[in-house]
């Protein structure tokens, strides 16, 4: 295996690095543009999902909590002029009928600005990266990972799991996330309920939250208790991701019903 090093690159380098590998971001995920003139400056970078959403990204080289209002200035900004962008950029097929994404991409992020996202009523979602070089190799390889932005606590009831299953745009990935709550439904008949809230679907066993699961365009991120105790986000994109961390949810669950009994 080729030995590597982590290198800090400009915002240049970033943009660049973004626009390469998109995909890598997120599934489906397609660069539209950059640096384009708005209000109040120039947006970072313009792609588009898998749904066809417009998504703006701001892009910084470091942690940066000033990053947030600046993305949400350019939020405001393009969803404003929806309909603009889908005719200027046709060949991209924009849906001017769906909400409009921000991703913030950076380093890292602190807890403060983690904190206020969670409490945005808008599709947001947070990107740190690292950049690898490896010997013998000119180009830079950038490794993408999602924050989880958690869930407002006792938020009450915004939205039906239909609404939330409707976001997802690979129809395997919508069938296995149905199954997956009817069956989380009979381990514990008449004892587990699930909640659709704001931005996840809420599990709980006994009136006891061991678990939720937030959708995304192509795949699902399930947060719950790990073996030691601790709150983890678990992004499932595959069969064996799955049968993993449903084995951890059944563990979490067992432990909050033996709690609450």
């Amino acid at each position: 295996m080729k030995s590597y090093t982590k290198v800090d690159v400009s915002e240049q380098q970033l943009e660049e690095l973004v626009r390469r590998h998109s995909p890598q971001i997120e599934e489906g995920l397609a660069f539209v543009d950059h640096q384009k003139q708005a209000a109040g400056g120039r947006l970072d970078v313009l792609m588009v999902d898998s749904g066809k959403s417009l998504v703006v990204a701001e892009l910084k080289v470091i942690q940066d909590d000033g990053m947030l209002v600046q993305g949400l200035d350019y939020y405001d900004y393009i969803s404003s002029h929806l309909e603009s962008f889908a005719r200027q950029y046709k060949a991209h097929s924009i849906d001017p009928a769906q909400k409009a994404r921000l991703f913030l991409i950076a380093p890292d992020f602190s807890q403060r600005l983690v904190g206020r996202c969670k409490w945005l009523d808008l599709p947001i979602s947070l990107f740190t990266y690292n950049c690898l070089k490896f010997e013998d190799e000119e180009d830079l390889l950038p490794i993408f990972m999602e924050r989880e932005i958690p869930t407002p606590p006792e938020i009450a009831s915004v939205s039906h799991i239909e609404n939330h299953l409707a976001y997802i745009t690979d129809e395997k990935v919508r069938a296995v996330v149905s199954s997956l709550l009817e069956e989380i439904k009979n381990w514990r008949p008449g004892n587990i309920s699930l909640d659709p809230i704001q931005n996840s679907i809420s599990m709980k066993a006994n009136n006891r939250v061991f678990a939720y699961l937030s959708v995304r365009r192509k795949h699902y991120i399930i947060s719950t208790y790990d073996a030691d105790g601790q709150w983890k986000d678990y992004p499932v994109k595959s069969d064996d991701e799955l049968t993993t961390v449903k084995a951890i949810m059944k563990a979490a669950m067992e432990g909050r019903i033996k709690y609450a009994g």
